[in-house]
C-alpha cells in the first residue's frame, strides 16, 4: 500500500492551458510497507494539470522512488486514488485555475462598480450644490431625485 508522506513542488510552471508542477529530490516522498521513499527524477519529473478542467493529464507518467538502493516505480494512475495527493495537487494549483482567475476578476469588478458608484453619488452632490448656489431650483428638484434614487438601489 502506498501513503503520501511528503509532496511539495520544486518549481511550478503556469502555461496557457497547464499548470506544470515539477518535482524533485526531498521534494516528493511516499510510504510504501512501512519504508519511506524519496523521489528521484529518473522517470517522469512533473505532473500536468489542466487549468481548465482541473484534472490531471498526465496519467501515464510514472514516479521513481527510491529506498536507499531499493527503487520503486510508482504510476500516476496508483498516486491518484490517493485522496492526500489529489488533495495537496489541487492546492498547489488552485491558484493558477482559470476559475480562481475569474473569481478574482469578478472581485476586481465589483470593487470598480463600487468606485464608480460612489464617483457618481459625489458627483450628483456636487451638482446639488452647484445647483443650490445658483438658486436653480428646477436642477435641484432633479438632481435630489437621482440621488433619492441612488441611494434606494
Amino acid at each position: 500500500m502506498v501513503t503520501l508522506k511528503m509532496l511539495k513542488p520544486y518549481y511550478i510552471k503556469n502555461e496557457k492551458n497547464f499548470v506544470r508542477i515539477i518535482l524533485a529530490y526531498q521534494y516528493f516522498s511516499v510510504i510504501i510497507q512501512n519504508k519511506v521513499y524519496q523521489f528521484i527524477p529518473v522517470e517522469s519529473n512533473e505532473i500536468r494539470v489542466n487549468r481548465r478542467t482541473e484534472k490531471i493529464e498526465n496519467i501515464d507518467a510514472v514516479f521513481a522512488f527510491q529506498n536507499g538502493k531499493e527503487i520503486v516505480n510508482v504510476p500516476m494512475v496508483k498516486l491518484i486514488t490517493l485522496p492526500e495527493f489529489l488533495e495537496q495537487i489541487h492546492d498547489i494549483a488552485r491558484p493558477y485555475y482559470f476559475s480562481a482567475q475569474n473569481e478574482i476578476e469578478a472581485e476586481e469588478r465589483e470593487d470598480y462598480t463600487a468606485i464608480i458608484a460612489e464617483l457618481e453619488r459625489q458627483n450628483v452632490l456636487r451638482l446639488i450644490d452647484k445647483a443650490l448656489d445658483e438658486r436653480d431650483e428646477e436642477t435641484f428638484k432633479i438632481m435630489a431625485t437621482v440621488l433619492k434614487d441612488m441611494d434606494q438601489q
